[in-house]
């Protein structure tokens, strides 16, 4: 009957830092970082003076959205800030988007303001998958942010110009994280191996089986740690004691991480993925590009390479190749993997069913051949600059024609140097769209190469 009567109103005490793991916990969670010193990659927003290095180091305070893909160490970077309190820590409150709503929102930032009306307390409060919250959810932050009731450090794998209101963006220190090297996440693996923290050198990692780790991560720590642990677990059971890559296939169960991509299989398999959409093969393509995606091979790598071949081997037989191969990089770019996937395979589809065409690569690097030879002859006066003084006596711009000026929208006029003359570079095909432009050049060409209309 008694229970609270006396109650001073003051907040409850924070529970422990759930970073403070049992020996039996995850090995990405026992070995997350602890200080600053101890976090690896990110060094161009760690770097002296840098603003995210201040926040961690006490330095100043404001609420920072954290983007960037999986296994950066967005929730590490926002422990790490509620340390950096001084003398007195701040406590440390998470919330997954995926789970909380606005009531859980606001029964924590109530609780915050009473601990710091109480004792002058702060609290972190991070969010992970921020994206995820709806617009009202998002807003329901704004006046504990704007008000400093509670230090926010949202995550978000999206681009947060597209996913997060812009209030919420204009109160916050917006950050993008970078996926880490092969050399940052060896790294990580290495360390592991040898922390008392982690394996404490109960295992060895072998060279093969260490390069296969870091391939499969892609870029992510935290994937790596854990494809770690499982081969680890593998080998201390049998006996051997030594992570290799048998004993990473065997934990992972994905063959493909035979993959390297550093080595032959890399350059092989994109080879023979460009040379299937060349071959206007879709079904061979996709094999070879799901062979890549589940290697962990990185997305940009494989949409920068549509993006060329859109260009090269499509052209303007489909205009609409580039833009497909564009948009499919800005998925990768804004989204992500896994769910990029499918706009690389859309992208695969469209450029390998797509009419072929390499008449556009064939035109620029005639172009480019000549003037490396050494045609690169005047510009023809009536070409040159007439916008500014003195340039009508020299006998710029004189005599040029504007196009616009006649019926057909096009005059006969010299072009290109005298030397080049009747050079033909674009030789478009018959195929697809570049059918229409193959009949309508060579009657451009009689009209603007004749001088005497």
């Amino acid at each position: 009957m008694t229970d609270g009567l006396f109650d001073l109103g003051e907040p409850a005490a924070p529970t422990p830092d759930p970073e403070v793991r049992a020996a039996g916990s995850p090995l990405a969670a026992r070995m997350r970082p602890r200080t600053l010193d101890e976090v690896v990659g990110q060094q161009q927003l760690l770097k002296p003076g840098a603003p995210l290095r201040r926040l961690l180091e006490g330095g100043s305070a404001a609420s920072v959205l954290l983007y960037g893909p999986p296994g950066t160490g967005k929730t590490t970077l926002a422990r790490l800030m509620a340390r950096a309190g001084g003398d007195r820590q701040r406590r440390f409150v998470a919330l997954s988007a995926l789970s909380a709503g606005v009531k859980e929102l606001r029964a924590v930032i109530e609780d915050a303001r009473r601990r710091r009306d109480y004792d002058g307390g702060s609290t972190v409060l991070f969010i992970d998958e921020v994206h995820r919250f709806s617009k009202t959810q998002q807003d329901a932050l704004l006046g504990a942010v704007e008000d400093r009731v509670v230090l926010l450090v949202a995550a978000t794998t999206e681009n947060p110009s597209f996913s997060v209101v812009s209030p919420l963006l204009s109160r916050s220190l917006v950050l993008q994280l970078q996926s880490l090297t092969e050399d940052e996440v060896r790294e990580v693996l290495r360390r592991a191996v040898a922390d008392e923290r982690g394996l404490n050198g109960a295992v060895t990692l072998s060279p093969d089986g260490e390069a296969a780790l870091v391939r499969l991560a892609a870029g992510d720590a935290r994937r790596s740690l854990t494809a770690l642990e499982a081969a680890a677990d593998g080998v201390l059971a049998d006996g051997t004691g030594i992570v290799d890559l048998a004993a990473v296939e065997r934990a992972v169960t994905e063959v493909a991480v035979r993959y390297d991509r550093a080595g032959d299989q890399h350059y092989d398999v994109i080879s023979a993925f460009i040379k299937s959409i060349r071959g206007s093969d879709p079904d061979a393509a996709l094999h070879y590009l799901a062979r890549m995606i589940v290697a962990g091979e990185d997305a940009r790598f494989i949409a920068r390479r549509l993006m060329v071949h859109a260009s090269e081997d499509i052209g303007l037989a489909d205009p609409t190749a580039l833009q497909a191969a564009t948009a499919a990089a800005q998925v990768v770019q804004l989204v992500g993997m896994p769910e990029a996937r499918i706009a690389l395979a859309q992208a695969t589809i469209h450029l390998a069913t797509a009419p072929k065409s390499n008449a556009v690569i064939t035109a620029i690097d005639a172009a480019m051949a000549d003037v490396r030879k050494g045609a690169v002859g005047s510009v023809p006066a009536h070409l040159r600059d007439g916008h500014y003084a003195g340039a009508e006596k020299l006998g710029n711009a004189v005599g040029y024609r504007y196009p616009h000026t006649d019926p057909g929208g096009v005059v006969g006029q010299q072009y290109p140097p005298d030397d080049l003359v009747g050079t033909d570079y674009y030789a478009p095909t018959t195929h697809g769209a570049e059918r229409v432009l193959h009949d309508r050049l060579p009657k451009l060409r009689r009209v603007v190469r004749d001088q005497n209309p």
